[in-house]
């Protein structure tokens, strides 16, 4: 997670205009950004891989703990794989509708998994339907002047729970 704040942080003061506030962070790497190349295989490709790291680790004691991990790797390896149109719009090329599947597989898939993992930890619960509101919100509502917060408020309750029911498990083991 903080890999991925500080790599956000980074390319972020790189692109002339961009708002934490208004921009996803898939449109740091949107088709013909000057650091498209550079934020798929620097920033997401990484944090792909370290969220997919921890599948293999719980899959046997927390598999729905696996599942959040595989949902938020699988929406990073696609959006590294498939960048978004300029402003990743609801609709547009080819490229956008895979992208945006993606996303939808991160946000609805990984806030299913903490609805999941809320019959163990009731924490969790509140978790998954907040995900869930936020990916209804950005994919939904006219609120594109407050995409980027909203995608962000998303992201760390994702990566927050992948952390802390990986945490849990640990515990749990021993």
């Amino acid at each position: 997670m903080v890999y991925l704040a500080l790599g956000v942080a980074w390319f972020s003061r790189r692109r002339v205009g961009y708002s934490q506030v208004r921009h996803t962070i898939s449109e740091l790497g949107e088709r013909g950004a000057a650091d498209q190349r550079a934020v798929a295989v620097c920033l997401f490709l990484p944090v792909g891989l370290m969220a997919l790291s921890v599948a293999p680790l719980v899959v046997r004691s927390n598999p729905f703990l696996a599942a959040l991990a595989v949902c938020l790797a699988a929406g990073y390896f696609v959006a590294g794989a498939f960048p978004c149109d300029p402003g990743s719009p609801l609709s547009g090329s080819f490229r956008q509708v895979v992208h945006n599947l993606g996303g939808a597989l991160q946000y609805i898939g990984g806030g299913f998994a903490l609805l999941a993992m809320g019959e163990r930890v009731a924490a969790f619960k509140p978790a998954g339907f907040a995900v869930l509101g936020c990916a209804f919100a950005i994919s939904f509502l006219r609120c594109n002047s407050w995409r980027g917060i909203i995608q962000r408020v998303a992201e760390v309750l994702l990566f927050g729970c992948l952390l802390a029911g990986a945490w849990q498990t640990s515990l749990d083991a021993h």
